[in-house]
């Protein structure tokens, strides 16, 4: 035989033996997922936290609600919706919690906390962070793909993937344990304000609210209701009010700040 045959033979014979051994690795299951929260979890609180599912009211319309949890290294963990059945919320929202989670993960570290309604006043025209709503886009490949009916239950499709996305407007809060930023909370179904609310109450209820700072001079990522009438904000943090009683319900809670309390 010769040199040449040799050599294919013995290459052809490699291929063979390599070929079950990368088909076993890839068989092998992955590490579990590291997840500060679970899908039962999280619809469990999710439904104690709005006024449909007997919770307290939030202002805004009081809507059922979709929320999502990302791990720190920004996979979906959870997604759920506070109603019977996935029609009851806003279709639109699911996503939303989604890109909100991923948001307040994105800029939250691990000595400060940045909730996603800090976000709004610097991302206008002008603003120090113009434009960010637009620097990590949400991949449409992860929030649609799967089947509708597993929508919002442990089975979401999204679980498992980046979805990417930065929303600007409130809802979105960063979850903090013992150790420090463990992942992010996004909530989406009512006014922007409203939505921040629950997600206060939704954190809290986690104990992931073990927040070491924000730009909330008192309540670290709460939202900042200091935009005057001219759309300027004096925190450069601020996020304007909605159209019922969520700042409030907001300063009440412990979850916002108004204008003249904020320095």
């Amino acid at each position: 035989m010769g040199k040449r045959s040799v050599m294919a033979a013995t290459a052809v014979l490699s291929t063979a033996f390599l070929v079950p051994a990368i088909l076993n690795a890839q068989d092998q299951p992955r590490p579990a997922m590291s997840c500060p929260v679970d899908h039962e979890q999280l619809a469990d609180i999710l439904k104690k936290s709005v006024k449909p599912g007997g919770g307290p009211g939030n202002g805004g319309f009081d809507n059922n609600e979709w929320a999502a949890v990302v791990n720190r290294q920004g996979l979906v963990c959870a997604v759920a919706y506070s109603g019977t059945k996935v029609d009851d919320q806003w279709l639109g929202s699911r996503a939303i919690a989604a890109e909100k989670a991923n948001t307040a993960n994105a800029f939250s570290l691990k000595d400060k906390a940045m909730a996603t309604a800090n976000l709004y006043a610097g991302a206008q025209p002008g603003g120090i962070l113009f434009g960010a709503g637009l620097s990590n886009l949400p991949s449409p490949a992860v929030l649609y793909s799967g089947s509708p009916d597993e929508f919002g239950t442990a089975h979401d499709p999204m679980v498992g993937k980046p979805v990417g996305g930065v929303i600007v407007f409130g809802g979105g809060l960063a979850l903090y344990d013992g150790n420090g930023i463990a992942g992010a909370l996004g909530i989406s179904g009512d006014s922007s304000c409203a939505d921040h609310n629950v997600a206060w109450r939704v954190r809290h209820l986690l104990g992931l609210d073990r927040v070491p700072a924000g730009v909330s001079p008192n309540m670290k990522d709460a939202i900042i209701y200091d935009i005057g009438p001219d759309g300027k904000s004096p925190s450069g943090f601020g996020h304007p009010k909605c159209n019922g009683k969520e700042d409030q319900i907001a300063v009440d809670l412990g979850a916002g700040v108004s204008g003249n309390v904020v320095r």
